[in-house]
């Protein structure tokens, strides 16, 4: 038996035994308002067993529902809320009807066990909210919260016992007040439980940060979508992006690395979805290493004194601007050719030509962390590429 299962189990003992102390304090005392707690205890023992048996269900998975039947929880949820009402009601008839207000017998004893089933309920409701905040289990949230609301019936009945003994009939405005309080927590329920039902979207803040964790993989130029929802205590995500990636297998590499990372970041996060599609670029840089006489495509990439960088217009290849910068590293020790790509990067270019291989070294790592994508040519001098890079 998992975790919130236990919880669950020991919610339904737990009001078992607070129904069996209130029916013997109701029989002892002759209190109405007792005999009325007690048939509200019930209704605890039943919503408890129901929300065992929403997480026992909600794991389930079939082809019938292959994204699982994880809403039953939401749905025990509503189930909840509604009962909550249904006790927030049943408060309000025993007082208004005037039942409650008149104690026969051993009210000292009465007012010491209502005090007890009061410290148990507000113990208890604190650990199953804290374990179902922890297991982000809504079904045991909301069984805490309705838990809770005996408290307030709790404090009703002490307050109509205190209240008999010094002469006065105070329970009507308590349970007035406290009326108000259980209203509003079934109302909170229920709309958090119809909010999932009708697929509402994952809070801002949430979605804020799964936006932030995909925009922080360099290769990803733009969002163009996100969408999550809630599932019980699952949360689904999908979102589409636009990625300086052409590659297939690499974009799939890529999209399987946020989708990691999110899991990691994002609290049970059940299916993650990333589609993509290529960035298209109105212009593209290109560089070139140059040797001294900048006509000649320099064979070392790192150690090229010259760089040559050239914007087409994407649509009719033709040229925009081209430049010949000098390179700012080349009399570096170590590192240069790091050093090198880190620049050609500031610089926006798009794309790299060179006549060697930069597989396992560092330029590699700088271009594929940043989209750049490297390009081997044979071509040895600068009009060559040039007119390659034209007509191509």
């Amino acid at each position: 038996m998992e975790k919130p299962e236990k919880v669950a189990l020991l919610s339904i003992l737990t009001n078992l035994f607070l129904t069996g102390v209130k029916c013997l304090l109701a029989l002892m005392s002759g209190s109405v308002a007792l005999i009325a707690d007690t048939i509200h205890s019930g209704t605890d023992v039943i919503s408890s067993a129901t929300v065992l048996a929403g997480i026992k269900i909600s794991k389930r998975r079939s082809k019938t529902f292959p994204y699982g039947l994880y809403k039953v929880e939401n749905l025990v949820s509503l189930i909840i809320s509604l009962l909550i009402f249904l006790a927030g009601y049943e408060i309000a008839k025993m007082v208004f009807t005037g039942k409650g207000e008149y104690y026969l017998r051993h009210v000292p004893l009465a007012m010491a066990g209502v005090l007890l089933t009061f410290v148990i309920t507000y113990t208890f409701s604190r650990y199953e909210m804290k374990q179902g905040k922890k297991l982000n289990s809504p079904s045991l949230v909301a069984d805490a919260e309705h838990i809770k609301t005996d408290m307030f019936s709790s404090l009703v009945i002490l307050v109509g016992l205190s209240s008999y003994i010094v002469g006065f009939h105070l329970d009507r405005i308590a349970a007035l007040i406290v009326v108000v309080f259980v209203f509003r927590c079934g109302g909170i329920i229920f709309l958090d439980a119809i909010r999932v039902l009708l697929d509402a979207s994952i809070d801002f803040k949430t979605m804020d940060k799964v936006k932030d964790i995909i925009l922080s993989q360099s290769h990803v130029r733009e969002v163009k979508s996100l969408l999550g929802r809630s599932s019980g205590p699952y949360k689904f995500i999908e979102a589409h992006v636009v990625m300086a990636v052409k590659d297939f297998d690499k974009a799939h590499f890529i999209t399987e690395k946020i989708e990691e990372k999110i899991r990691q970041n994002i609290a049970n996060v059940d299916h993650v979805i990333i589609h993509y599609e290529p960035e298209s670029k109105e212009f593209i840089k290109y560089a070139l290493p140059l040797c001294s006489d900048k006509k000649t495509v320099f064979q070392h990439f790192g150690e090229a004194p010259y760089f040559y960088t050239v914007t087409l217009r994407t649509k009719d290849k033709s040229i925009m601007k081209e430049e010949i910068l000098p390179n700012p590293y080349v009399k570096e020790q170590k590192r240069k050719g790091i050093y090198v790509g880190e620049w050609l990067v500031k610089n926006g270019v798009d794309v790299v030509l060179l006549k060697e291989r930069l597989h396992g070294k560092g330029p590699e790592y700088v271009f594929s962390d940043a989209g750049v994508e490297v390009t081997l040519i044979e071509e040895t001098s600068l009009d060559a590429v040039l007119v390659q890079l034209c007509q191509g």
